[in-house]
């Protein structure tokens, strides 16, 4: 025996798993060539159906032995451009209600993002207000604590009146900030 015969094993393909093996192994033993990828089937029936069908004829009494054979073609040609016909009119409506289906969707979802956007919004301007509120009230905890510490306390004239933002409404208050 020769140093090839060593090297050549006989492998048994028992199921489709080591068939799937052996043509990765084929294929892994040179990684730079490049594999074959076949290309999609094309689709067998008529690509392109005629708009109208010529030398229409029937299966009538009369008509010679050959004639049959000719009328059983155009009719079959016939049958399949039909078939052609209505597998695009289902895909076109198949498709169609697709797009729809997506379109909806997308409206869904944009309507549930822009109402949890306005809810978010309207929750960061509440909390704006309150935190207002709260360096208003400290402000002034701290202003009145200094003037009781003076002798004579300043009391605001009616017509100065000074607005806090406990005393103005919430629209008074968002034209200040």
């Amino acid at each position: 025996m020769t140093h090839q015969d060593n090297d050549k094993h006989v492998t048994v393909v028992r199921n489709a798993t080591d068939l799937q093996r052996l043509k990765l192994e084929k294929l892994m033993k040179n990684p730079e060539k490049p594999a074959f990828i076949p290309d999609r089937p094309k689709d067998k029936r008529f690509s392109d159906p005629a708009e109208f069908v010529r030398n229409v004829m029937g299966s009538s009494a009369g008509a010679g032995s050959g004639e049959f054979h000719v009328y059983r073609h155009i009719r079959r040609r016939e049958y399949a451009r039909q078939e052609f016909l209505q597998n695009c009119k289902e895909k076109e409506d198949l498709d169609e209600e697709y797009h729809i289906r997506l379109e909806n969707n997308r409206r869904a979802v944009e309507e549930k993002a822009s109402k949890n956007r306005a809810k978010r919004q309207r929750k960061k301007e509440r909390q704006k207000v309150k935190r207002q509120k709260k360096n208003v009230h400290e402000k002034t905890e701290s202003s009145s604590s200094e003037s009781s510490e003076e002798e004579e306390p300043k009391v605001p004239d009616e017509g100065n009146k000074i607005k806090t933002p406990t005393t103005m409404c919430h629209k008074e208050a968002d034209r200040t900030l």
